[in-house]
């Protein structure tokens, strides 16, 4: 049976306060908890116009405490940018507020340009070092009720990431390429692919990687991977279409550069050049968009594509209410029921 999940980016829209789309966020998250979604996770990026959620760990703490049995996870914390014992310690403060619903997803992407990245952390090398900063937040994070923290003869050696619990977050790896996949086979991690940034390009080389190089451990006896997807559904295909038009549109300007709030679908139109016009009707022909039966059709066939048992949902809709009701016609399709 298919798993779905929810990925929210707190998307700017044209003509609303950028606050509102923090509260959109917190609002769809307690609908997804009541439908019946197993997890609902937040993204991070710096100096962005179009997506505003900067600072997952802290909106995960207002998710939690309104949220009753949702997982609720970062996808991801972009781990360069940050000390892995300050992750740590955030992340073990979320799971003592939701226990056993804390998912910690982490990237290596720096979410953000190069200038600001450089101003996140100054060490313009700090990409260099991700795997071993995974691994030191693997060994403060830790699972169950205590944590050894790390080796003898690393600096970190007698330093532990409070406070500790009966549970602990579960670490994910992020990625959109074989360097992800490769990293969270060896570590033995779950492993989220970013369907929606690669048009699905490398999924299965990806994926044939992670699985084939797995490393077994007590935690993750099995490989565990979920595709990120983009998907769209509405009481019709024309309204879905209509709708899909301002991620559209926002796809095509992004390819020149250019960055800004969602618009409305009705402002979405420009006048487009002829590759750019045959580079919508290819986006179209492949998009998840459509009445939710049509789109469950194409999630389904997704997932048994790739092999995977685990969808998490992106979607971007000028007007919140067009949002929420697409994850609600596909919470409904799917029949999911909360635990």
């Amino acid at each position: 049976m298919l798993t779905l999940s929810v990925l929210d980016q707190s998307v700017a829209c044209a003509g609303r306060p950028q606050n509102e789309s923090i509260s959109n966020t917190l609002a769809l998250a307690q609908r997804c908890d009541a439908w019946g979604y197993h997890r609902f996770w937040v993204s991070e990026h710096h100096s962005h116009p179009t997506i505003v959620g900067t600072a997952p760990e802290v909106l995960m703490a207002a998710i939690a405490a309104r949220t009753q049995r949702i997982r609720i996870g970062s996808a991801g914390v972009m781990l360069p940018h940050y000390a892995s014992l300050k992750v740590a310690e955030q992340f073990r403060v979320l799971d003592a507020l939701a226990p056993g619903r804390i998912d910690l997803g982490v990237g290596r992407a720096p979410g953000s340009d190069r200038r600001t990245s450089i101003l996140l952390n100054p060490d313009p090398r700090a990409s260099d070092n991700f795997a071993q900063a995974v691994l030191e937040l693997q060994a403060w994070v830790g699972e169950g009720v205590s944590t050894e923290g790390m080796p003898a003869g690393h600096p970190g050696h007698g330093v532990h990431a409070y406070p500790l619990g009966t549970t602990a977050p579960t670490l994910w790896m992020l990625g959109s390429s074989d360097f992800g996949a490769r990293l969270a086979a060896q570590i033995g991690l779950p492993y989220a692919f970013a369907y929606f940034i690669t048009d699905g390009e490398g999924t299965d080389a990806a994926l044939s990687l992670y699985r084939q190089l797995y490393r077994p451990n007590a935690q993750h006896p099995t490989p565990h991977p979920l595709l990120c997807v983009w998907a769209l559904a509405a009481d019709t295909e024309q309204e879905a279409r209509r709708q899909f038009q301002s991620r559209a549109r926002m796809r095509m300007d992004r390819n020149l550069g250019r960055l800004g709030p969602l618009p409305a679908p009705e402002d979405a139109e420009r006048d487009w050049s002829e590759p750019e016009r045959a580079a919508l009707i290819a986006m179209r022909h492949n998009a998840l968009v459509g009445s939710a039966p049509q789109v469950a059709e194409k999630l389904r066939a997704l997932a048994a594509l790739h092999g995977v048992e685990e969808l998490a949902i992106i979607t971007w809709t000028h007007d919140p209410a067009v949002q929420a009701r697409s994850y609600e016609l596909l919470a409904q399709e799917f029949q999911l029921q909360p635990a």
